[in-house]
């Protein structure tokens, strides 16, 4: 962490504290349920227009960040985040789905414009650290928060939301703080629809990415669909569960930089793909044994996968992002990279009476995509050696 600025450093803090707090939508459902007296089957659909504003958030932030400035356009959406916190408890039952829907929406644009802030004024060679250790941030304060959010739900669950909403101004006067001011607005002389098209079709290498990490992102998170079904129906108690959310957690933080340092050197390509086979490979090791302790060596297995794939792909999307387009990049990727929030749970619902089928089906899936990085990287050599052949007298 000493090899990056400090206001990188301050920055982090601030994520720290700031995914300590995001507490909110953790406890979402239960709020709805106990507090608020609905059915689970409401207090779920409720929540799903939560989820669906975070997508919604993740894609739109790049191209509002890239017309109104990424540091802007992520300090309002803290800020209105921070009001929304605020709003729901308010918020009569027949009004809360806009509100989630909005909530979550300003919510998501944290993670596309906060990576867009730090690393778009980094150089390339600090980019994987620096991606690194905004997950570690983000995985520390997943381990603090959740415990001390249960204990003031016991207490009070309106102090959930004035947890969530405060640590999200503080991520906000950090950003303000720290963060390096937005550029001036740049004058585009191609205004046409299609041109952020036009420019993936020249970065093969990042369509592969983007395409990729949609299917292996839905076998990734079967790790909080599919894996706690099967432990209920070995019986395990529901803490167990929770011992491997906090066992993945705690691998991130102690590994993850280690392995960013250590993979410096090497191809991004080459990077992703092995994790995405390691992946592949900790769904096969749990289809041939579905037991607690095959749930925890899966744990492991994914864990490492999940360091190896993600902030180098994080990182290698930033570097080709083109002068301009950094933001709306980063919305691309984080959009891809949380699809599976979506596509994972009916996936794992239908297929858990089959199990056998979703953990082999998930495996060989993730396998499949551990070769399409390295394939686009030589695609992509070939479309710049054309490029420059193009352009020889």
């Amino acid at each position: 962490m000493s090899a990056l600025p400090p206001w990188v450093r301050a920055l982090l803090v601030g994520q720290f504290v700031n995914a300590a707090g995001a507490l909110a939508w953790i406890y979402l459902t239960l709020y709805l349920v106990q507090n608020r007296h609905l059915a689970p089957s409401h207090a779920g659909l409720l929540t799903g227009f939560n989820g669906a504003g975070i997508i919604t958030g993740n894609l739109v932030a790049g191209w509002i960040g890239d017309r109104l400035g990424p540091r802007r356009t992520l300090v309002g959406g803290l800020v209105g985040w921070s009001v929304c916190c605020a709003v729901v408890p308010m918020t009569p039952v027949a009004l809360l789905a806009p509100v989630l829907l909005l909530a979550g929406t300003l919510g998501g644009f944290a993670r596309p414009l906060m990576i867009a802030v730090v690393l778009g004024a980094l150089p390339s060679a600090q980019r994987r650290m620096a991606a690194a250790m905004w997950r570690v941030a983000f995985n520390a304060g997943a381990i603090v928060g959740p415990p001390l959010g249960a204990l003031a739900a016991s207490w009070n669950f309106g102090v959930i939301f004035v947890i969530d909403g405060v640590t999200s101004l503080v991520l906000a006067a950090a950003v303000l703080r720290w963060a390096r001011p937005d550029e001036p607005a740049r004058v585009k002389t191609d205004h046409r629809p299609d041109s952020l098209i036009k420019t993936l079709r020249d970065r093969p290498f990042v369509i592969a990415v983007l395409l990729s990490v949609v299917a292996v992102d839905t076998c990734y998170r079967q790790l909080y669909v599919g894996l706690p079904l099967q432990l209920h129906h070995l019986h395990a108690p529901t803490v167990v569960y929770g011992l491997t959310v906090t066992a993945n957690c705690v691998l991130i933080v102690a590994g993850e930089v280690w392995v960013a340092v250590r993979m410096a050197g090497h191809a991004p390509g080459k990077v992703i793909s092995l994790g995405y086979a390691l992946v592949g490979i900790s769904w096969l090791l749990f289809g041939h044994s579905p037991t607690v302790v095959g749930a925890f060596v899966l744990v492991l297995v994914i864990s490492v996968g999940e360091m190896l794939y993600k902030p180098t792909a994080t990182a290698a999307v930033a570097d080709a992002a083109p002068s301009g387009y950094e933001a709306r990049y980063q919305s691309l990727y984080a959009g891809a990279s949380v699809s599976g929030t979506v596509l994972a749970p009916p996936i794992g619902g239908a297929l858990i009476g089959h199990p056998s089928v979703l953990w082999f089906g998930c495996g060989i899936l993730a396998l499949a995509m551990a070769s399409v990085p390295r394939r686009s990287v030589m695609r992509q050599s070939t479309v710049h050696l054309d490029a420059v052949h193009d352009e020889l007298p």
